[in-house]
């Protein structure tokens, strides 16, 4: 007995260390992949981690090992890539090698395998390009997007005048103008900002953006086999995922009774005519499945992301006073204060529209792209990346490039201004992403926080009820997604 104790020992390390034996050769030098720290087996490289802040970790690790090595995130390499020409080399230059979406368990395990963002190969590209065409066409003959975006701002402004200049969270009601403008380009109906609908759908996407940040949803996707027999708040995501879904679901069973294929009314009508048009196509990618996936996507990513910059840009705003008075001294001179904004003022408000690239250059409210995977072995400059390995392209390297901005750890707004005063583009302003799988919602969320924050100031000037020297401004979470501190404002009418 003792003998097949101490048998058994010797087989266990022997497994362990030819594992770590492996793992490790894959990552010298002169191996397939790009190199990288040494991993332990198992647990690969996380302990080289700060689970606080990732992105700041992989940019450490970038100082020693160059923009492009190997990471292990449990027993599976990522490779890496750190800065602005690699990230370029890959996504669009090699756009079509990089293609792939890498997993994300903790949400991915919930879409089985549907939907636009999560999805691979000609279901992705089918659903892309129908969602793209929709959107662009969208409001043809009707109410434009920016008309739509100008009707939900002058709707902010009315609710944020109840607020009769007393302290209070903007969380929630930053939540509702973007929720509205996706509801109803999704299934043409806004919902009033005190309505149970929406105060329900606005906590469960708050909760998940906020728990998709946190250590147990991080070691979901480490070891999401294993995660998903331990009890613990990753539970949670799913669950809300799934409502979410259901929430979609009614309304598209709603759109069933009521469609009429030559009148598309919305997103949902254009996705029902197509379902019905391919329905003796077996292999169709337009399905009950695949709509409502689609659906939940363009919801989510469509309502909180544009609520998080708007959050993020107020607090900076409220941190910087002398900003937000260049910025209205602009709009009072180029707008007035009774015109309603629009977007063609925008190349007419240079330091506002710096501004604004400021705030989401500064946020990086995605630190990384989604992850990528090549789909196929792929020669990238000196190493061969084996298909389906998952690539991280670090956006944050970009956006918080030294050379390309001086001093990127302050919020400065000359960052997009020339010595004249005049708006200052550069290449290096990749908040979307960049390459075939940035994000398709860009062209809306740009018209939403210039459209949004123009009409707020506009009509307010924004307090804080601490000293502006008081705020903090760092992310409360850091990891896929930054998400601002919890704050108060004071809106004082102009």
């Amino acid at each position: 007995m003792e003998l097949l104790g101490v048998t058994t020992l010797v087989l266990v390390v022997s497994v362990i260390c030819l594992s770590f034996l492996s793992v490790w050769t894959k990552t010298r030098p002169g191996g397939r992949l790009p190199p990288g720290p040494t991993p332990l087996p198992v647990i690969g490289n996380i302990l080289q981690l700060n689970f606080k802040d990732v992105p700041a970790s992989l940019s450490k690790l970038a100082k020693d090992y160059g923009p492009i090595y190997t990471l292990y995130f449990g027993s599976w390499p990522t490779v890496v890539l750190h800065g602005y020409d690699v990230v370029k080399e890959a996504l669009l230059n090699q756009g079509d090698e990089f293609l792939g979406r890498g997993p994300f368990p903790i949400i991915e395990d919930s879409l089985k395998g549907s939907g636009l963002v999560f999805t691979n190969g000609e279901t992705w590209k089918v659903l892309r390009r129908f969602s793209l065409m929709t959107l662009k066409n969208f409001g043809m003959g009707k109410r434009s997007l920016e008309e739509r975006v100008q009707e939900e701002a002058q709707c902010l402004v009315e609710e944020l005048q109840k607020m009769e200049a007393g302290p209070f969270d903007p969380t929630f009601i930053l939540a509702c103008a973007p929720c509205n403008v996706i509801c109803s380009i999704l299934f043409n109906e806004r919902f009033p900002y005190r309505s149970k609908t929406i105060l329900n759908l606005m906590d469960l996407l708050n909760k998940n953006f906020h728990q998709v940040n946190s250590v147990w949803c991080q070691m979901y996707n480490l070891w999401p086999t294993f995660m998903k027999y331990v009890p613990g708040k990753h539970k949670e995501v799913p669950q809300r995922i799934n409502d979410i879904n259901n929430f979609i679901l009614e309304k598209i069973k709603e759109h069933q009774e009521s469609l009429d294929p030559a009148n598309p009314r919305d997103y949902i009508d254009c996705f029902l005519s197509k379902i019905e048009e391919e329905k003796h196509n077996p292999k169709s990618e337009f399905d009950l499945k695949n709509l409502i996936a689609s659906g939940a996507s363009l919801f989510t990513a469509g309502t909180e992301t544009t609520s998080i910059t708007l959050r993020f840009g107020i607090l900076l705003l409220l941190k910087y006073p002398e900003v937000q008075a260049k910025i209205h001294e602009e709009i009072d001179h180029v707008i007035g204060r009774h015109q309603p904004p629009s977007m063609k003022d925008k190349m007419k408000l240079p330091y506002t529209n710096a501004v604004l690239h400021e705030i989401q250059r500064y946020t990086t409210l995605l630190p990384s792209s989604l992850p990528h995977a090549v789909v196929k072995d792929t020669k990238f400059r000196d190493y061969i990346i084996p298909k389906g390995t998952v690539v991280l392209p670090l956006l944050s390297s970009i956006l918080l490039d030294h050379k390309e901005f001086p001093n990127p750890e302050t919020f400065d707004p000359g960052h997009f201004l020339d010595k004249n005063g005049c708006f200052k583009k550069t290449d290096y302003f990749v908040p979307f992403s960049l390459g075939k799988r940035s994000c398709m919602g860009e062209s809306l969320a740009i018209m939403e926080l210039f459209l949004f924050l123009t009409t707020i100031l506009q009509k307010f000037s924004l307090k804080s009820p601490v000293e502006p020297r008081d705020l903090d401004i760092k992310p409360a979470a850091t990891g896929l997604i930054n998400i601002p501190p919890p704050y108060k404002l004071c809106l004082i009418p102009r």
